[in-house]
């Protein structure tokens, strides 16, 4: 956070050309897990379009039978996972002998690697339970890198303030400059960016990135105008590779609004998924299949 005696910096007017929203994507309903209602809003034919992000899901409810059975025993190999928890408490333990505990405003970020198996299951019977799981591919020499862990509460995640304008800080950074603020992970491969950006009623916020990055802002608060395109409460605006882009540009309506930016690098690399192992071809997949019915994983 920001110092009492600093001053807040300018949430806009650094950029000089805003990329423009591509296209608008609606996500598809959908159960994962042990049942657990979701949306899948970054599907598997948008994985070479928003390259290095391989699947966004976003959950939220009420209804306790919509959450209670969580997500048991399962295997993944070959990426990361990041949950992000708006509200609510989700135990994770895994074969690599990690556990922690998920709740409001916390990050779990997880990286598969060479291959383990966990579990992700509520720790409340009732109330509301809301977050994202968003996957990120590894590189191919990554790939078989061992299993790691990281639970980063809501207290440790940095933020990035200015009138009108709260970001928590998950990957990469906000803002530029001098009044730049570093996200809680870094990656010096994919380069991830992944803000949570609150706005007030007719805020504005600018993000400055790379012109290589893909990129995209899930919206699931209120309206965003992204660069000049209105943005309805649950709906993914991609953003467009135009030449001379240098960033994005959100503003609030009438009602206050929130809103994920995602950005990353993208690898370039060949793609092969089998249910939760991606791996760079078919015969890796096989091998995966071959290593988790063997109990090679964790």
């Amino acid at each position: 956070m920001h110092a009492p005696d600093t001053p807040a910096p300018s949430a806009a007017g650094s950029l000089q050309h805003a990329r423009r929203v591509e296209r608008l994507v609606t996500g598809r309903a959908t159960q994962d897990g042990a049942g657990v209602k979701l949306t899948r809003v970054l599907t598997q034919d948008l994985q070479h379009r928003l390259d290095p992000f391989l699947m966004l899901d976003a959950f939220g409810s009420d209804e306790a039978a919509d959450y209670i059975a969580g997500f048991p025993d399962h295997p993944h190999r070959g990426f990361e996972t990041v949950t992000y928890m708006i509200a609510g408490r989700m135990r994770h333990r895994d074969s690599a002998g990690h556990e922690g505990l998920l709740q409001n405003g916390g990050v779990q970020w997880m990286t598969a690697g060479r291959g383990l198996i966990h579990s992700e299951l509520p720790e409340q019977e009732e109330g509301r339970m809301e977050g994202f799981q968003l996957w990120l591919n590894l590189p191919a020499r990554d790939k078989m890198v061992d299993p790691a862990y990281r639970d980063i509460p809501a207290e440790a995640l940095p933020h990035w303030q200015a009138a009108g304008v709260d970001v928590t800080v998950i990957a990469g950074q906000a803002g530029q400059g001098d009044t730049a603020v570093a996200g809680a992970v870094q990656r010096p491969h994919t380069e991830p960016v992944y803000l949570d950006v609150h706005l007030s009623p007719g805020a504005v916020f600018e993000q400055p990135l790379p012109a290589g990055h893909h990129a995209f802002v899930y919206v699931y608060r209120g309206e965003v105008d992204v660069g000049g395109t209105p943005v309805a409460r649950q709906r993914m605006a991609i953003l467009a590779q135009d030449p001379g882009a240098d960033g994005v540009r959100l503003q609030a309506g009438g009602a206050p609004a929130r809103a994920l930016l995602v950005a990353g690098r993208p690898l370039r690399e060949p793609i092969a998924q089998y249910g939760p192992f991606v791996m760079n071809s078919h015969d890796q997949i096989f091998q995966a299949v071959e290593d988790f019915r063997a109990g090679r994983f964790g």
